[in-house]
């Protein structure tokens, strides 16, 4: 048992056992002190619990898959009271449940998890282009992130340009489109998108450079930290149809707070090797990209802007969404009405209800995106 939020790390077995109440960046400093990693999220502060029972993506997704595909075994104490163990073969049902199900079905207080090695040094790469370069920044995304090799991620976004040390001070907190790039194996192939990329469409600055994996994990955790109004809904999109960036770049600028933000996320390689119905995730394991409209505001009386531009854009973007029945659950903030029912199609939701009934038919665990017990 691992209490708290503790993590221990078995680096021969290649296993790490977290606390239920341990953060990514306890994960990632206890497992990176042995050349091991997670696949887990993108900020540091978020707790490892919330992260994997939803799905957990990141950096590593497209090499390892989601942090659910890496859960070998998890401790869960359900509403009666008892401690059981889920895993392949003990309690098959729920260990499935707990796998994109959310804290539908008790509270984990220990997750097993396989670790693949990793760092500690890895490739980024970092590039902004101004609003009015969003439609050739996005095509320029779109031909990256559909021929990368496995040891080459991306995210895209958009987004102010952070007043950082490494950017100018005339484009501080300037809006436009960024492209971040992390490679986790040799250093020539990161270096040879990064060429594609300056030849292709010279940014309006960039930052390149090897920097420890733990470092990676940390770069987005000013710009969410703890204290902001948030209102996020979510997508999956099969591709950057020219269609689709048309709409991003006509709602982004509509935005009002500096901190809100859409993100893309490429999901394929081994996220897709995983089969749909192996887990409860929320979501196809076909190739696509995962949308994340995030409405940020400093002041409660700024989040309805925000949030008016949240739902603008999704409504837009909602028919180039792929109909598979699937959300992921942490990827929206809006569980009003038959939303988690959405998030996991029919099918699933059917699954998820029957399991409930049988672990926790009271729905004691109601404060999440929540199903209930069929």
């Amino acid at each position: 048992m691992t209490e708290g939020r503790a993590v221990t790390v078995d680096p021969a077995a290649r296993r790490a056992r977290a606390g239920g109440g341990a953060l990514l960046a306890g994960l990632d400093a206890a497992t990176q002190a042995h050349g091991l990693a997670v696949p887990a999220g993108l900020v540091s502060h978020t707790g490892v619990g919330g992260l994997t029972l939803g799905g957990g993506m990141g950096w590593l997704t497209r090499k390892f898959g989601l942090s659910i595909d890496n859960l070998v075994s998890a401790e869960v104490v359900t509403a009666d009271g008892r401690v059981r163990r889920a895993a392949a073969d003990e309690h098959p049902d729920l260990f499935w449940a707990i796998r994109g199900g959310g804290g539908n079905f008790g509270v984990v207080t220990c997750f097993e998890f396989a670790l693949h090695q990793l760092g500690p040094v890895v490739q980024f790469g970092l590039f902004f282009w101004d609003l009015d370069q969003g439609t050739q920044a996005l095509r320029l995304a779109r031909e990256i992130t559909a021929a990368m090799p496995p040891d080459i991620n991306a995210v895209i976004a958009a987004v102010n340009a952070p007043p950082a040390p490494f950017v100018p001070p005339q484009h501080h907190l300037r809006p436009g489109y960024a492209l971040l790039l992390a490679g986790f194996g040799g250093a020539s192939g990161h270096a040879r998108i990064v060429a594609r990329i300056r030849d292709s469409l010279p940014p309006l600055f960039d930052l390149v450079t090897p920097m420890p994996y733990v470092q990676l994990q940390q770069l987005l955790d000013e710009a969410n930290a703890w204290g902001m109004y948030c209102y996020e809904k979510g997508a999956y999109l099969r591709d950057l149809s020219d269609q689709v960036i048309d709409i991003i770049t006509g709602h982004v600028p509509r935005k009002s707070s500096p901190a809100s933000v859409t993100l893309l996320y490429r999901l394929d390689g081994a996220y897709s090797q995983v089969g749909d119905e192996q887990t409860a995730f929320g979501g196809g394991r076909s190739p696509r990209y995962a949308a994340f409209i995030v409405g940020l505001a400093p002041d409660a009386a700024l989040l309805p802007a925000e949030r008016r531009w949240v739902r603008g854009l999704w409504e837009a973007l909602h028919p180039n969404a792929i109909d598979d029945g699937g959300v992921y659950v942490n990827g929206t903030s809006d569980y009003s009405g038959d939303q988690v029912r959405r998030s996991y199609g029919p099918a699933k939701y059917r699954r998820l209800a029957a399991t409930k009934a049988g672990y926790d038919p009271g729905n004691m665990f109601h404060l999440n995106a929540n199903v209930r017990p069929a």
